[in-house]
């Protein structure tokens, strides 16, 4: 999922998704100067990786394509939420940066379980016996999530080892039934790369760039890749989420769960930084398309919750359903990068609805003002013209 992720923000707001990850920003035809472009196209690498794992994901029952899915997931959010954490370091709680936050994740988040719940009961024939907004539906855990970590931001930053108790919190919490409320169990499971991100500096990155470094990272995703199998057979999915309690499961959810859940968290840590390292950091095509994560990750979870409604994956034998599916992913990422299909998205991903924030608030007096000042602009020529004629 991950996390930070809509059109160029400014350099203190992610993705999500960019995970995709994010905030109400004017939408810009280029990334804005001093962006990081290894980490805008590690967000597009990711964001792919994310439409194509959900893609694939009702063909686990065909083995290459059940070792490509536990591959992807080994790495593919937490990488994410690192990038996400990484460019929250500037989140200060300040009230234009959590009006900013309220725009650009909690109603996006309203729109598109709104948006999720209305096909579930269409294709259903009814509401469900459950109805509540505080459980996200499908995706849409990785925006409440992001909501949650970003205002916790201050809180980490007096912590003397906010790694060391993130990885405490995140361990503990894998023995607690939390439920599906907020998703807590992924929020507080996922946190020690979200923490680890806000403690990264700019110069940590410099060490990606050396030989041997990106010799190891070479070897640690093909090593992964030849081991994805044989993991997809002996382990559940459910330690690939990271939202189960390790209490209802046939393991001790002491030894050896912590160890398995500490093993899979340095394992993703692990890939996260090879697939950062092998990244080019220069512009390159994807450096643009990768501002737009959230776009993709919003806009994708529609597109595929339809798609598994109709009998694609039943019309071809595994292997040709399996790469039409790739492909599909592919496809899907690249159109929903598409300016025409942003432009007919903005209104959710990117909503300007101000009127839900105080009358006091920042962003609504400028906005106000910005529309006062279109008006004027407006107004004036057609003011001269009548005079002239």
């Amino acid at each position: 999922m991950a996390p930070p992720m809509t059109s160029p923000p400014s350099r203190d707001h992610h993705p999500g998704a960019d995970a995709a990850p994010t905030g109400a920003h004017p939408p810009a035809r280029n990334p804005a100067p001093g962006r990081d472009a290894r980490l805008d196209n590690a967000k597009f690498v990711l964001i792919t990786l994310v439409v194509v794992g959900h893609a694939i994901e009702p063909l686990g029952g065909y083995a290459p394509a059940g070792a490509l899915y536990y591959w992807i997931y080994f790495f593919h959010m937490p990488a994410f939420i690192l990038i996400s954490g990484y460019l929250s370091r500037n989140f200060d709680a300040s009230s234009n940066r959590v009006e900013k936050l309220v725009l650009s994740l909690a109603v996006p988040y309203l729109i598109f379980w709104t948006v999720h719940q209305t096909i579930y009961a269409v294709d259903r024939g009814g509401l469900p016996d459950s109805l509540s907004v505080l459980k996200p539906t499908w995706t849409l855990w990785f925006l409440v999530a992001l909501f949650l970590w970003r205002l916790s931001v201050p809180v980490w930053q007096r912590l003397r080892w906010p790694v060391a108790i993130s990885v405490v919190i995140s361990v503990f919490a894998a023995t607690a039934d939390l439920g599906d409320t907020l998703s807590l169990g992924r929020v507080l499971s996922f946190l020690p790369f979200f923490v680890l991100g806000l403690s990264l500096r700019p110069e940590h990155f410099a060490h990606l760039d050396r030989w041997w470094v990106r010799i190891c990272s070479v070897a640690v995703l093909a090593t992964t890749a030849v081991l994805a199998p044989t993991i997809s057979d002996h382990l559940s999915r459910d330690w690939l989420f990271w939202r189960e309690s390790l209490t209802d499961r046939a393991i001790d959810p002491l030894l050896p769960s912590m160890g398995i859940r500490l093993a899979f968290m340095a394992l993703a840590l692990l890939m996260s930084v090879s697939v950062l390292a092998l990244t080019p950091r220069r512009r390159t095509w994807m450096t643009r398309l990768g501002a737009y994560s959230l776009y993709v990750y919003l806009g994708h979870s529609v597109a595929l919750i339809l798609l598994k409604d109709t009998a694609w994956y039943d019309v071809m034998p595994a292997p040709q359903t399996l790469a039409a599916s790739i492909a599909l992913g592919l496809a899907l990422t690249l159109v929903l990068c598409a300016p025409w299909v942003r432009g007919g998205l903005r209104w959710a991903v990117e909503p300007q609805l101000t009127w839900v924030l105080r009358e006091d608030s920042v962003l609504r007096v400028n906005r106000s003002r910005d529309a006062s000042g279109r008006g004027r602009a407006w107004r004036k020529p057609q003011r001269t013209g009548a005079t002239d004629s």
